[in-house]
């Protein structure tokens, strides 16, 4: 059951806006792909430190509609990225720490899963660890986002498509147990490949068999320090994924260190992140712009660092503070663009963005995942 909190304080402005370009497809079809892009960490204030630090124009204002949404958990008004993340794949308010099950615990029926039992295909891109709380909680049920051993395990029981990201150490170097997930990927039928072997660039995948490229073997480096895979992993997947169904497909991207660079009060890294989000999203915007039949949803998770824009010259110094280096309770902004875009305007809970992907898909009602 979900737990409610009630916050007297918080009195909201709904707003939808509709920009000059008009909406993608006609109101009320449904999609037959859905792409699901997270900007951990990412408030109004980094969107709009983003838009005054670019040259021009974000791709992110290219989407036709726009909401807030209410990132609370179940038991605390600051979320963290596991039950935010859940809200999102489960449509349950959960605690912070969970990945996949709800405030008691129990396993939740993800809609990556249900994808999957749609026929549809998958998957998962980060700029994190592959384990990391925002990709695991559409793959894995486990009670505590530490045990990364465990979540990898969980890769072995679904059939998804693609996956992009770091943490390859919790698939070859296992503590827990002495199993060589990378090994039964391959032996599942896989394609793995890892930073060491080629880059991301260097691949040409074929849609015949699941693709799984590791960016690192524990975390990925920021932009600063080098990491560029982001916008052209963005690229690949909707290709592969539309070439692995012709049901359509669901896929999550993570632009992952918009929080930590919050996290460290870091501001040109914040943008530089931000930026490279925004990246990734015009490649998605591409696609769904040439294919017709996609709706892209963008938000995240929870704001980090009360990041703050104060005077300066000109957007050239922008001066940019922080008032914390943990998360905050502000709301976030979803963008949507494409069919089915109309669902996500106005102020709603993050549970919602479950609820209006799985409308927007025309799933039947969830059910609950035996254990």
């Amino acid at each position: 059951m979900k737990q409610l909190i009630i916050i007297p304080a918080l009195l909201l402005l709904s707003f939808q806006q509709t920009l000059e370009n008009p909406p993608a497809s006609p109101v009320g079809k449904l999609p037959k792909n859905v792409i699901l892009m997270i900007g951990d960490g990412m408030g109004l204030t980094q969107v709009t430190a983003g838009m005054y630090s670019s040259n021009k124009r974000l791709n992110l204002e290219k989407c036709t509609v726009t909401g807030l949404i209410k990132t609370h958990s179940a038991r605390n008004i600051v979320t963290d990225s596991g039950a935010g993340a859940t809200a999102f794949s489960c449509g349950c308010k959960t605690y912070n720490g969970a990945i996949g099950v709800c405030n008691d615990k129990k396993p939740c029926w993800t809609i990556l899963e249900q994808a999957e039992k749609q026929g549809l295909a998958t998957g998962l891109v980060t700029t994190s660890s592959i384990t990391h709380a925002t990709p695991a909680s559409f793959i894995a049920h486990v009670p505590d986002r530490g045990d990364m051993q465990a979540i990898a395990a969980y890769f072995l029981q679904t059939d998804i498509d693609l996956f992009i990201g770091g943490g390859k150490k919790y698939f070859a170097e296992r503590t827990a147990d002495q199993r060589n997930l990378v090994q039964e990927l391959t032996d599942k039928g896989y394609r793995v490949y890892d930073f060491s072997q080629k880059k991301l660039a260097d691949l040409s995948p074929a849609a015949d068999q699941p693709l799984v490229w590791f960016s690192a073997n524990e975390e990925p480096p920021g932009v600063a320090g080098g990491r560029d895979y982001l916008p052209l992993a963005t690229r690949i997947a909707p290709d592969f994924l539309q070439k692995r169904s012709e049901n359509g497909f669901f896929l999550m991207i993570e632009g992952a260190q918009i929080d930590w660079a919050g996290h460290a009060n870091n501001a040109p890294n914040t943008v530089r992140e931000m930026l490279d989000f925004d990246d990734a999203i015009g490649e998605a915007l591409r696609f769904a712009e040439k294919d017709g039949e996609t709706l892209i949803v963008i938000t995240a998770d929870h704001e980090t660092g009360g990041m703050a824009l104060e005077q300066s010259r000109s957007p050239d110094t922008l001066d940019m503070t922080f008032q914390t280096k943990s998360h905050t309770a502000s709301l976030v902004p979803v963008f949507a663009y494409g069919p089915g875009a109309e669902l996500f305007g106005g102020v709603y809970d993050n549970t919602d963005i479950f609820q209006k992907m799985w409308d927007a898909f025309g799933f039947p009602p969830p059910v609950e995942i035996k254990k």
